[in-house]
């Protein structure tokens, strides 16, 4: 009469030898501080690249303040300065949506990490409850975040902060110039400068979204 096979004492159903590899646990451990340590580089640099542009554009606005004594100087020192801090912030917003989606592809991969040790034992579970609060896959809850979510989540990221900021430096530009040879037409410049400003705003917005519903999590192993 043929035995039954023995069930695992901690209650796992997995098969796979490699898994149960204890040099496998220790790589998988390993493989989750890295990915935290990644996930928290992309916080730190986003946050330094967003305080780099804001001290800039703050040093440069009081210099323009220093500059408006003298009309002769105000008009070549803004011509100069206000290009730079644009461009300066235009790659700043390209960079922060860039790594608005690495965290989201580093959290993706812990979460695949985490639906692993959902099935070390019959109470991992409760230690290891899914992100989603739905269920177990929570490398596509991530991606409800980019892809499914709300049209006004995403102006409410690091990236739309500083893409607010800048659009106006390039409005205020905008303006500036076409006062300086519009012959003092000031409502026509403070026109010219919003459309401009929301203008940009509506380009970075688009590309943000593309980017983030371009982002495909990875399938967690079943």
């Amino acid at each position: 009469m043929s035995q039954a096979p023995e069930q695992p004492e901690n209650g796992r159903t997995d098969t796979n030898p490699v898994a149960s590899h204890p040099d496998f646990m220790s790589a998988l451990v390993t493989e989750h501080f890295v990915l935290q340590s990644a996930a928290g580089n992309t916080v730190s640099e986003a946050s330094a690249r967003a305080s780099l542009y804001m001290i800039a554009l703050s040093s440069s606005l009081v210099a323009l303040g220093f500059a408006s004594q003298s009309p002769r100087a105000l008009a070549p020192f803004a011509a100069a300065v206000l290009p730079a801090v644009f461009l300066l912030g235009l790659f700043t917003v390209v960079r922060l949506v860039d790594t608005g989606v690495e965290n989201l592809q580093f959290l993706s991969a812990i979460a695949r990490v985490r639906s692993y040790y959902r099935t070390l034992g019959p109470q991992a579970p409760a230690y290891f409850g899914p992100w989603s609060g739905v269920g177990d896959d929570a490398a596509e809850a991530l991606a409800m975040l980019a892809v499914r979510r709300r049209w006004w989540v995403g102006l409410f990221t690091m990236a739309s902060m500083v893409a607010v900021v800048n659009s106006f430096v390039a409005g205020a530009g905008v303006a500036l110039l076409v006062n300086t040879l519009g012959e003092r037409q000031v409502a026509l410049a403070v026109v010219c400068g919003a459309g401009f400003a929301l203008a940009l705003l509506g380009g970075f917005y688009r590309y943000q979204d593309h980017r983030y519903r371009a982002f495909k999590p990875p399938k967690p192993p079943r």
